[in-house]
């Protein structure tokens, strides 16, 4: 089974609820495809084995052959290469490695060159998974796919996506089995996990959602999912003791045998959501 944890915003607790799953399930393979800022190996405390760089094809031009007529730019629909009078400019940052301007050189004067964006790194055994984006990268879409090239379709498998709703995320619950969706309970909080919910809806995903740093004075986020008929599958205290231990990269489900009871119950009614 394939299980994505993911919120409509940075900072609700993606890690936390995933972390904490992956620690109590059994035999479970975690994959952080976060990779802009990775930080489930803070809590989970890997020994990290290897390092697989990510690379991805870019054009370069053969200025011998190009005669600027101009298609290539034409094709390109991110702007990534421009035709200026005898000049060719590539922007290799904004390239999606399509290969359309390739396709489109009458004159096979685009060759395409490797240029590396990442890394993919992993334990011995492949049961822990990161990617990590080079900064200034901006597009991480190549790197997530690698990580899910390795899933292991025999194990539950936990994705901890990115935050929003971006492609990066449409990329990584792409094919899951089941989402968990974590929501805080603030304007901000209830806005973004709309906008989540209209995600995994729009994808058949069965989901759930986890409310974190729950609050008797705020109940905007209860009052959403009854409304909608949204199971919420568990409830996370604001809690200092939480909070603390976070700060120390330790997860609630090693604070006390109570946390470690009810994210091996979250862990049960997922499985069941997900069989429905």
């Amino acid at each position: 089974m394939k299980l994505a944890v993911l919120s409509g915003k940075g900072g609700t607790g993606k890690t936390t609820v995933s972390a904490s799953l992956a620690a109590v399930v059994p035999s479970c393979q975690y994959i952080d495809c976060d990779v802009e800022e990775p930080n489930g190996a803070i809590f989970l405390k890997p020994e990290l084995k290897e390092k697989s760089p990510v690379k991805v094809l870019v054009p370069e031009i053969d200025m011998t052959k190009c005669n600027f007529c101009g298609l290539c730019a034409k094709a390109c629909q991110f702007n990534a290469i421009a035709v200026v009078k005898d000049k060719v400019l590539v922007f290799p940052e904004i390239c999606h490695h399509c290969g359309a301007c390739k396709i489109a050189c009458p004159n096979d004067a685009i060759l395409e060159v490797e240029r590396t964006i990442g890394v993919v790194e992993a334990n011995e055994d492949g049961t822990f998974l990161q990617g990590k984006l080079d900064v200034g990268e901006p597009i991480s879409i190549p790197i997530i796919n690698e990580l899910k090239k390795r899933i292991k379709e025999d194990r539950f498998v936990i994705l901890d996506c990115p935050p929003g709703a971006s492609c990066a995320v449409v990329n990584s619950i792409e094919g899951c089995d089941y989402c968990v969706l974590i929501a805080e309970p603030t304007p901000f909080g209830l806005h973004d996990i709309k906008i989540a919910v209209q995600l995994v809806k729009k994808m058949g995903i069965p989901f759930g959602v986890v409310l974190n740093k729950a609050s008797n004075d705020n109940r905007s986020i209860h009052h959403f999912c009854q409304s909608e008929g949204i199971e919420i599958l568990m409830a996370i205290p604001f809690s200092k003791e939480i909070a603390e231990g976070y700060s120390k990269g330790i997860l609630p489900v090693e604070i006390n045998d109570l946390w470690n009871e009810k994210f091996k119950k979250l862990y049960e009614k997922i499985e069941g959501g997900a069989h429905k």
